[in-house]
């Protein structure tokens, strides 16, 4: 069975517009910070009846500015999730119909969209509602019913960050957080006798208002103790959240075409910073409705592709999928890719990267475990259920010294 390369290309793109999406959000909030501290560091001269009725109204205004940042933040992410929605169910699509005769592309079927989904996946807290949104459609299917296949208000309901929680609230908590923090570090700096302006360039760092050069990594790098966790903090929530629903308008274009697809396939980022489930469950193929899908944790990259009907689309070898090291064949599983050298890599090269990625304590299991189990599986031996890794000594007992 194979996946249209296109499918693989797709999964790069979308941690490329999370970012950019992630970035718009981080400098309204960067500025929020920074224009409280630029207020802060006029404050230094004054008396202090009236350096501390000046600090009160910035507390008090800051507070304010970040409660509106976090709706706004809210809003935004809404829109640019509902748009992704749709794009992703048409770029979908229309991959699933490239791989039909041109007469029999028309039998693909198309999933209809809410206008309230991409809202609902943002503010409704399931817990706080009577909601069940099983996959109706999908059980239809399976029993021979004739289903609708939808991504509704419902559905969007029951969509959560990996914690449970739904992306206001997280916003908000950010919000609430920050304006407290921001108080504290004032408060303590004032009272070691610190100046207002160094207090300013601790929270801020070296970012400067109206940032506009800095890419969404390099804002968090640049930040100081008001934006750089902050910061981190809402490229993983944007980021996961785009994993969401995107994965979620694929799978649901998939269940409605199962004539073409029976089963997905598990996509994880070949790199170092992969997490550890997901390079477990890297090229796994699933059946629909019984198997994980990203996200599996905060700032997941992970994807999901349809494999299709191998009388539809012939296995390819010429197809590839990207890496940290360029485009290896598509079929390469994590552990593949971890195992073997790539072109242009020495010994020392594989052994450095099996260390960046395991830990150099663990890579000889690994490479042991290649030697018995094949390089597909070896790194599932690694995992345990709950998709955290093994340690050393659980490794030690179940395998022996290394």
């Amino acid at each position: 069975m194979s996946t249209p390369a296109a499918l693989y290309r797709n999964a790069i793109d979308l941690n490329r517009y999370s970012n950019s999406v992630a970035r718009r959000v981080m400098n309204a909030y960067n500025d929020i910070i920074i224009d409280a501290a630029n207020q802060l560091r006029t404050i230094d001269e004054l008396t202090a009846p009236v350096k501390a009725a000046k600090l009160r109204s910035i507390l008090a205004q800051l507070k304010e500015s970040l409660g509106t940042w976090a709706g706004d933040a809210t809003e935004i992410t809404a829109l640019e999730l509902q748009g992704l929605t749709e794009l992703q169910s048409e770029f979908v699509t229309e991959q699933l119909r490239k791989v039909l005769p041109a007469g029999a592309r028309d039998a693909v079927r198309t999933v209809e969209i809410s206008p309230q989904f991409a809202q609902s996946v943002v503010t409704t807290d399931p817990t706080q509602l009577n909601v069940v949104a099983l996959s109706d459609d999908l059980f239809a299917a399976v029993q021979g019913a004739p289903a609708t296949f939808s991504l509704t208000a419902a559905k969007g309901a029951t969509i959560t960050l990996p914690n449970g929680e739904v992306l206001t609230k997280a916003f908000r908590g950010i919000a609430t957080d920050q304006a407290e923090r921001f108080s504290q570090v004032v408060r303590n700096g004032l009272l070691t006798g610190e100046t207002t302006p160094s207090i300013a360039k601790r929270l801020v760092g070296q970012l400067q208002f109206g940032e506009q050069a800095r890419t969404a990594r390099q804002l968090a790098a640049a930040g100081g103790e008001l934006t750089a966790v902050a910061d981190n903090q809402i490229m993983s929530l944007v980021r996961t959240s785009i994993n969401q629903v995107a994965n979620s308008a694929s799978m649901a274009v998939y269940e409605a075409n199962q004539d073409i697809s029976k089963k997905y396939r598990y996509i994880a980022t070949l790199d170092s910073r992969t997490s550890s489930i997901c390079r477990a469950l890297d090229n796994r193929e699933f059946e629909y409705g019984k198997g994980p899908t990203p996200p599996q944790h905060f700032g997941c990259r992970s994807t999901i592709v349809a494999v299709i009907d191998p009388d539809i689309l012939p296995p390819s070898t010429i197809a590839k999928r990207a890496s940290a090291d360029g485009p290896v064949p598509i079929n390469t599983s994590y552990g593949q890719w971890l195992a073997e050298k790539q072109k242009g890599e020495t010994d020392a090269d594989l052994r450095a990267r099996q260390e960046k990625t395991l830990g150099a304590s663990k890579v000889p299991y690994f490479n042991r475990l290649v030697d018995k189990y094949g390089a597909k599986n070896a790194m599932a031996k690694l995992v345990r259920d709950d998709g955290s890794e093994l340690t050393l000594e659980q490794l030690r007992k179940r395998y022996g010294p290394a």
